[in-house]
């Protein structure tokens, strides 16, 4: 929800508003895209209608115009007159900026001083990086001051100089590079855990094409995706960050689908605005988040009702109605780290470790291999507590070569055991928030060795466990 003037810097003291989960856990944003306003165009009141409707009716806590959104003169008005509609609605509205927004009379720097003195405006021009509007938003937990959820808007820009290598611009080094310390910040205020995030840009990346097709996407596809020929990475670093749950954009009026690929979901808007090319009903998209989960529905909004619905992930963790849930345990006298005992010998299962005679043992800040005194023919038993931060089922992984297990409270979870070049298991187990005691053994036989354990949860994105996380006595 979008609240008063008891706020702190730095979009609230510009504003006004900052931004809080409801009460019941949610957060719901309305993305408008390719309004394609035309102040002297008889269907601006038909455009104005369809906004309207969806802020009546879905109750936004935030609007965000992801471009195309004022696209012929006079400029400066059809501006006041866009952003009227969402300040009559009183309804928050962020913007970011396509390829025809500065095509006239007012440049982007330009826009982004109009609307800056407006009621209800929450965005802003940025850090001086390429492009203008690259900002984020946070939001705060429903119960507390702690930002539980961050928004990123971004110019996708408009044209290349060089027309030699295509019809659209990308996202430049210097916005990924913005993206990336951003995102390590409030990673780092979040005990090194990734916050639940979504990107918003107008220009669809090259990604995009991936998710045609794939049997959990929603919606239609019904012309090409008009992006840049350069991929610029932006998508590898969304990728590595772990953060972003969705990137949403516009551009293509005849696209409205919304799929997955590598765990990040690419999403079309539903163009808005009448004076615009396309074939579907005028409308928006609804995004509606989850406090604490990397989770969100999806749907898209028009006048004769919603479709295409859509959640994030599609495919849960938990599978089981009612799993049975390992109680934790109480434990005093804890440090962080894990500890560790190592062994040497010619090992073709995790269980001869039980027999082994130790070589060496310690504490690390992590399940690591290092200690090991040699390359081959070696293994590891690593032991500890893990620190759950929520009652739930977690999914637990291990990426090993040669073999490895996972046990929770004495509960093997993940069978990753024998001879084997890198593979990945998996396995899962619901927990009671609280310590849990855990074990990995790994050995490793010739040629490569490898060992990486993680986790995840519905707050917690697939990852290697945070050093946070572990502890021993």
């Amino acid at each position: 929800m979008a609240t008063g003037l008891n706020a702190s810097q730095p979009l609230e003291a510009q504003t006004g508003i900052k931004f809080k989960f409801r009460k019941d856990n949610t957060f719901k944003i309305a993305q408008f895209t390719d309004i394609h306003w035309n102040n002297n165009s008889s269907k601006c009141a038909a455009t104005a209608e369809v906004i309207r409707h969806v802020l009546d009716v879905e109750k936004p806590d935030l609007a965000i115009l992801t471009g195309d959104i004022v696209t012929d003169i006079p400029e400066k008005e059809g501006w006041i007159s866009v952003a009227k509609i969402f300040i009559d609605a009183k309804v928050p509205f962020a913007v970011t900026l396509g390829n025809h927004d500065s095509e006239r009379e007012i440049a982007r720097e330009a826009i982004f001083e109009l609307l800056k003195p407006m009621p209800w405006f929450v965005g802003k021009k940025g850090p001086q990086l390429f492009g203008c509007g690259n900002y984020t938003l946070s939001i705060e937990g429903s119960d507390k001051k702690a930002v539980a959820a961050v928004l990123y808007c971004l110019d996708s820009n408009d044209y290349p100089h060089d027309k030699r290598i295509g019809g659209y611009d990308w996202i430049k080094f210097s916005q990924i590079d913005w993206y990336r310390k951003t995102s390590d910040k409030f990673t780092l205020l979040n005990n090194n855990l990734p916050l639940p995030s979504l990107m918003f840009f107008h220009i669809p990346l090259i990604e995009f094409n991936k998710v045609i097709g794939k049997q959990t996407t929603v919606g239609a596809k019904n012309e090409a995706v008009a992006c840049s020929d350069i991929n610029s990475g932006l998508f590898a670093s969304l990728v590595e960050k772990r953060d972003i749950m969705g990137v949403f954009v516009g551009h293509d009026h005849d696209n409205n689908y919304i799929g997955e690929e590598h765990d990040i979901c690419l999403a079309y808007g539903q163009a808005t605005g009448y004076d615009a090319y396309g074939k579907f009903e005028r409308g928006s998209r609804i995004i509606e988040l989850h406090e604490g989960e990397f989770a969100f529905d999806s749907w898209i909004r028009t006048k004769s009702g919603i479709g295409n619905k859509f959640s994030y992930p599609s495919i849960s963790l938990s599978e089981e109605k009612s799993p049975v849930y390992l109680p934790a345990v109480q434990v005093h006298g804890l440090k962080p780290g894990v500890h560790f005992n190592y062994f040497e010998g010619s090992f073709k299962s995790t269980a001869e470790l039980e027999s082994a005679t130790i070589k060496k043992s310690g504490v690390l800040k992590n399940i690591s291999l290092e200690p090991a005194a040699v390359r081959d023919s070696f293994g590891f038993e690593f032991r500890g507590w893990l620190k759950v931060p929520h009652k739930g089922v977690y999914g637990f992984y291990t990426y090993s070569d040669d073999g490895s297990k996972v046990f929770i409270d004495g509960k093997e979870v993940v069978n990753n055991d024998g001879p084997h070049d890198t593979k990945r298991a998996s396995g899962k187990v619901a927990l009671d928030e609280g310590f849990h005691e855990f074990r990995v053994l790994y050995f490793e036989g010739d040629s490569d060795n490898e060992l990486e354990v993680g986790f995840s949860g519905s707050s917690i994105r697939e990852g290697k466990i945070p050093d946070a996380f572990l502890f021993t006595k």
